[in-house]
């Protein structure tokens, strides 16, 4: 392994990497194993060579043992160790330093021109070495073999001695670099991962915050309406019921038939949300996953919007539509409003989603009608223009004392819902008190270029 491998490798385990270059056990006690028998061979062979070269075998020793003991720097300065080994190549000592030094070289992170460098310079240094040392030993033997039969065992012994630890370390080092980047490429993949799957989360939570608002936004649209008319018509049923009771007994009636359709309205959205979407019953404490509650939310949403088309037409989808605006009205005249109903422009249809809007738009204007100015009279208006839809619902000032009316009571959603719904389309909406003491809700809707969010 190399000391850049290795450092990579300690660094991704989370070992220490310091001063000391070992980052597994295995790995120092195989390095001091290696260093040990090299001085050992250096040792021998250098008293050997000393011997021969007439010098002292001690001063032989002292150069093998340290040069030997170089391998225990092999992870750390692999071309260091290398130049030690072709530097005793003259003394024909260091066979074993030679072979591990070229292979720690050959699988470094070293720029392959420099072991292609040192390679060579290993190769031509034990060719020489070796030709040397066979012509002598055929010397002294009284063999004297031909030229090129010396220069080929010389080949094949320098080749034999250098080309495989290079190969090896060359492939060694390329299996660790592909190693590495498959590891480097599948933590970056699990990161990732990771990322998606904390965004997917993060969705799923800003889905089912949506859907509840927008499931909310249509059980207020749909049940308070009702629910607002029959206080209406019960409060002028207790007014008129020793009077008129003609009259009495027609109210009486209108509040029966709402009173069936808010309970049926509110049995279809509580069953929808109560029940999963193949039509089994919810699993309890909040088990359903994000995608059902999706569904699910979607489905209430679409059974609201079938369920509060009321008295007037339905869109293609099965909501309600601007075609039902008269029966809308018509509903609050029947409880005792003065409305009155102006359409301009030329009549014609508009996508599904504009006309559900501008139908809630004026459901809920009229719904704080009669919740806070009883009595008062009431103008709608419906523009037809180019690209866009205006809509207008103005009342005046109450007629009623202030303690007077069927005293409805307000969550103050009814215009958030309308600016939500409105701003979803892209539409522009206004509401405000007038000059003369009443309300005005105002709503431009375009008709092309529906924005989703």
């Amino acid at each position: 392994m190399t000391t850049t491998g290795a450092i990579a490798e300690a660094g991704a385990r989370g070992a220490p990497v310091g001063a000391w270059w070992w980052v597994r056990r295995r790995s120092l006690v195989l390095d001091v194993v290696l260093a040990v028998v090299s001085a050992l061979e250096c040792a021998v062979e250098g008293v050997s060579f000393a011997q021969e070269a007439g010098l002292p075998g001690v001063l032989g020793g002292l150069v093998g043992v340290p040069a030997g003991a170089s391998l225990l720097l092999r992870r750390r300065w692999p071309v260091a160790v290398v130049l030690v080994s072709i530097a005793i190549l003259p003394a024909e000592m260091g066979v074993l330093l030679g072979i591990v030094s070229m292979y720690t070289l050959a699988a470094s992170e070293v720029p392959r021109r420099i072991i292609a460098v040192l390679a060579g310079a290993s190769l031509v240094g034990t060719l020489i070495v070796t030709f040397a040392r066979f012509h002598r030993d055929m010397a002294q033997d009284g063999y004297r073999p031909g030229f090129w039969l010396m220069w080929g065992f010389s080949v094949v012994m320098a080749l034999g001695l250098t080309a495989p630890p290079v190969l090896l370390g060359l492939y060694v080092g390329a299996r660790r670099r592909l190693v590495e980047s498959l590891r480097e490429r599948a933590d970056g993949l699990e990161r990732e991962l990771s990322l998606l799957a904390e965004r997917a989360e993060e969705r799923a939570v800003w889905a089912r915050n949506e859907e509840r608002t927008r499931i909310a936004r249509e059980m207020h649209d749909v049940v308070a309406h009702r629910v607002s008319l029959m206080v209406v018509h019960a409060a002028a049923l207790q007014a008129v019921a020793l009077k008129d009771p003609e009259k009495a007994s027609r109210n009486a009636a209108l509040v029966g038939d709402m009173g069936r359709q808010a309970l049926t309205e509110l049995r279809e959205m509580l069953g929808v949300l109560r029940t999963s979407s193949d039509g089994a019953p919810a699993r309890p404490q909040g088990a359903v996953e994000s995608e059902r509650l999706a569904a699910v939310a979607s489905a209430a949403s679409a059974r609201v919007r079938v369920a509060a088309g009321g008295g007037g037409a339905d869109s293609g989808d099965g909501g309600p539509c601007l075609d039902g605006l008269e029966g809308l009205v018509g509903q609050s005249r029947e409880a005792g409003m003065v409305v009155e109903l102006t359409v301009m422009g030329e009549e014609r249809s508009y996508p599904p989603e504009v006309e559900q809007t501008a139908y809630r738009v004026v459901q809920e204007a009229l719904t704080n009608v009669h919740k806070h100015a009883p009595g008062a009279k009431a103008l709608v208006r419906l523009a037809h223009r180019e690209a866009e839809v205006a809509l207008q619902v103005e009342n005046g000032p109450s007629d009623a004392g202030a303690d007077a009316g069927p005293g409805l009571p307000s969550g103050g959603n009814g215009l958030v819902g309308m600016r939500e719904r409105v701003a979803a389309l892209g539409g522009v909406f206004v509401s405000g008190p007038t000059d003369a003491g009443g309300f005005r809700v105002s709503a431009v809707i375009p008709d092309a270029g529906v924005r989703r969010v």
